[in-house]
């Protein structure tokens, strides 16, 4: 049976003003979540009313990749369980794997535009004021593009070993990675 790795990212309802600060995160909300499962071949979105199934399906995964998912994604979701999902679920964060070579915490713009030649086609804080309006679909396009950039960068890695970045000063950097296959 082939393993399931499953790419993650979650937008949420509320910013870290909203909530009272960056310690408040299982407080944000989360507003749409999607995944692309490897062993399904398929995207999945979700509201907050299938959180449970979002849930589910990370536990049950055999690696959840995502980033910044560990610090930010699964502490948003602590406001719906009980579980404590970075001990829970098996977890490759890339932006915390590049973090240890950089020594700082990367952009992932940064890195898909050097990597990939493909920029975000927004940022968080658009998505909190898309569901302050009620654009839904717009959050879920956002979100699910997030996931698939996430998705190639990995693959990009795993296929040369290395992922390219653009550092604060412009400068394009190879940054060596040992990232596990799918």
């Amino acid at each position: 049976m082939a393993r399931d790795f499953v790419y993650f990212d979650l937008e949420s309802q509320k910013s870290a003003n909203d909530v009272g600060g960056w310690g408040h995160k299982d407080q944000m909300g989360m507003s749409i979540g999607v995944t692309y499962s490897t062993a399904l071949g398929e995207y999945r979105i979700f509201g907050e009313g299938q959180v449970q199934e979002l849930i589910d399906q990370l536990v049950r995964a055999d690696l959840v990749i995502g980033f910044n998912h560990i610090s930010f994604d699964y502490e948003v979701l602590m406001g719906y369980t009980i579980l404590n999902l970075a001990e829970q679920c098996k977890s490759l964060d890339l932006m915390v794997d590049m973090e240890k070579h950089l020594g700082h915490r990367p952009k992932l713009d940064a890195v898909a535009g050097a990597s990939l030649g493909v920029g975000k086609t927004a940022v968080g804080t658009d998505a909190i004021k898309w569901w302050r309006e009620g654009k839904i679909m717009k959050i879920a396009e956002y979100c699910a593009f997030d996931v698939k950039v996430t998705k190639m960068v990995h693959e990009y890695g795993v296929k040369n070993g290395y992922v390219k970045y653009v550092n604060r000063f412009n400068q394009e950097e190879d940054v060596p990675v040992d990232w596990v296959a799918p």
